[in-house]
């Protein structure tokens, strides 16, 4: 009896591993399709080193379906747990506190964002728009990624903010990118590319998951508040606040 459930529950997970590949491979589909069409038919090329693509689309599949998983697993439960955990405790400072806290956290060490601010250095630098040297170098990056994570921490804590108030979403959303426009108007022109930028690289692979669950979470442990209607949209303001946060930075550095 026991190696029969022994195997029915390998059967189990075989099934679900290769329903996850599968599900994977489905969303990359599209990207594969495009590739292969543009390079076998418009350009009428074989597909250089064919057998580095296909591992490497092979542990694509796998690290997606992996990432997905652990998702589901981790970040998802524990965003939604902490903010009912921190709702049922009462506490506007400590709720305010941790999402701040949370936002910095993760765009700080953001890959994506580490990327942009040591590329836009380096073409700062040739341009002669900061001192040449590797402590100017070193201290633009810091900045650039300080002013993106703290303006993320602000955009999560004012979103939370809405949650608890019920603030209508458009009204700040159409507030914010009025004082975009406006920003734009006066910002040196060697920042505002970067700065709207800076709103997609913020979107990272673990600030999305973990703000979502938090905004879902509090906003279903809140009586009076839909998950659906009021749990959504805090990472709109995480895209929105960095380009005002950086067009800022500019004006401090280049202005």
């Amino acid at each position: 009896m026991t190696r029969k459930k022994t195997a029915i529950t390998k059967t189990r997970v075989l099934f679900v591993v290769l329903k996850k590949l599968r599900d994977a491979f489905t969303d990359l589909l599209p990207i594969i399709l495009v590739i292969a069409f543009f390079q076998l038919v418009v350009l009428r090329q074989p597909l250089p080193q064919l057998g580095e693509i296909v591992l490497g689309a092979l542990l694509v599949v796998t690290g997606l379906s992996l990432f997905i998983q652990g998702l589901e697993m981790s970040l998802f439960p524990i965003g939604e747990a902490m903010a009912h955990a921190l709702a049922r405790k009462g506490s506007i400072f400590w709720l305010l506190s941790f999402a701040f806290a949370l936002g910095f956290s993760t765009t700080v060490a953001e890959p994506a964002l580490i990327a942009v601010s040591q590329e836009a250095a380096d073409i700062a630098m040739q341009d002669n728009l900061i001192d040449s040297g590797e402590e100017s170098r070193r201290n633009y990056v810091l900045g650039l990624r300080l002013s993106v994570a703290f303006s993320v921490g602000v955009a999560i804590l004012i979103g939370v903010l809405r949650i608890l108030r019920g603030w209508p979403l458009h009204y700040l959303i159409i507030g914010g990118y009025v004082i975009v426009m406006l920003m734009t108007m006066i910002a040196p022109e060697e920042i505002i590319g970067l700065a709207y930028d800076a709103g997609g690289v913020t979107t990272s692979t673990i600030t999305v998951p973990l703000v979502a669950a938090l905004g879902t979470g509090l906003a279903s442990s809140i009586k009076g508040r839909s998950p659906l209607l009021d749990g959504f949209g805090l990472i709109a303001f995480a895209s929105l606040l960095p380009i005002i946060f950086v067009m800022g930075y500019g004006l401090m550095v280049f202005g």
